[in-house]
C-alpha cells in the first residue's frame, strides 16, 4: 500500500507551474529490460549507464543543490529567508575547489547560485543552462507503476502535455549527459556545483541509484538542501551526502515543507 500522500513541490509547466504535488511512493516495479525500447520522448532509464561504471580518467564529484525558497513559482525571486539560506550553504562550501557552477536560468536558481558563489574562497565562474531548468524529467504510464499509486501520480501529473513530456525527456537526458559520469579528460578529480530545482534533483539521485525512471516520484528536496554524488571510474554512482540541511539553522529548514516531512 501507498501511505498517505504528502505535499512536495509543485509540477512545473513551461515557466508556468501547475498546482500539482508529487509524493512519497515506496513500492519498486519490475525494470524494464535492456531488449525493451523507451517510448517516445522518454529518457533511457539510466541515462550514461556505461559511463558511470566503465569509461573516464578522473573522478566527478557533483554538489546538487535546489534553488532557496522562493516567492512563487516562475519568474519569482528568493524570500529574505531563501537568500539567507543561499549565503549559509555557500558558507558551508566556501573551501570547496569548484571548476564550475551551473545553475537553471530561472531567478530562484540564478540568484541561489551568485548568492553561493559570493561566499566562494576563489571566484568560479556561473553557467546558466537549460538542462538545469524546472521541467518534469520523465512522466510516467500507468504501466510503470505500482498499482495502488498509479491513480494517484497519474492524477497529479495530468495536467503535463504531450510537448511538455517531450521537452522534459530531452532536457532531462541532456542533464544525464552534461553532469554525470566520470571525468573524461585530464586526470584531476573534478568538483562541480548544480544549482537547480527539486525535481533535477530527485531525477538525478534516481539516476545514481539505478532506480526506475518513474521513481524521480516522491523524493523531496528541501530549499538549499546539499547532495553530493561521486563518479569514480570502473565504480557506480555514490550517493555521498541526501538532502543535508545541517548548515541550516531550524526555522530555516524544510521551509514550506508539511510537518509531516519536516524531520
Amino acid at each position: 500500500m501507498c501511505p498517505e500522500p504528502d505535499a512536495a513541490q509543485p509540477v512545473p509547466t513551461r515557466r508556468h507551474p501547475a498546482a500539482v504535488r508529487n509524493r512519497h511512493a515506496p513500492r519498486r516495479v519490475p525494470r524494464r529490460t535492456r531488449s525493451t525500447p523507451p517510448r517516445r520522448g522518454t529518457p533511457p532509464r539510466t541515462g550514461n549507464r556505461e559511463a558511470h561504471v566503465t569509461r573516464g580518467t578522473a573522478t566527478r564529484y557533483l554538489y546538487v543543490v535546489r534553488h532557496g525558497q522562493a516567492e512563487g513559482e516562475g519568474d519569482a525571486p528568493l524570500t529574505e529567508a531563501g537568500r539567507r539560506q543561499a549565503t549559509l550553504l555557500g558558507e558551508r562550501l566556501r573551501d570547496v575547489p569548484f571548476t564550475a557552477v551551473h545553475h537553471g536560468p530561472l531567478p530562484r536558481a540564478a540568484q541561489t547560485a551568485r548568492l553561493i558563489g559570493e561566499q566562494l574562497a576563489a571566484p568560479v565562474p556561473l553557467d546558466a543552462c537549460a538542462a538545469a531548468d524546472d521541467y518534469v524529467p520523465h512522466l510516467p504510464e500507468r504501466d510503470e507503476l505500482p498499482e495502488d499509486c498509479a491513480d494517484f501520480f497519474l492524477g497529479h501529473l495530468s495536467g503535463v502535455g504531450k510537448e511538455e513530456a517531450e521537452e522534459g525527456a530531452r532536457l532531462a537526458q541532456e542533464a544525464l549527459d552534461r553532469f554525470t559520469g566520470p571525468v573524461t579528460e585530464g586526470t584531476e578529480d573534478r568538483h562541480e556545483l548544480l544549482v537547480t530545482h527539486s525535481f533535477l534533483v530527485a531525477w538525478l539521485v534516481r539516476d545514481a541509484l539505478d532506480a526506475p525512471a518513474w521513481r524521480w516520484l516522491g523524493l523531496n528536496p528541501g530549499n538549499a538542501a546539499l547532495t553530493v554524488i561521486r563518479y569514480a571510474p570502473g565504480r557506480p554512482a555514490g550517493v555521498l551526502v541526501l538532502n543535508d540541511v545541517g548548515h541550516l539553522p531550524e526555522e530555516l529548514r524544510w521551509t514550506d515543507f508539511p510537518d509531516v516531512l519536516r524531520v
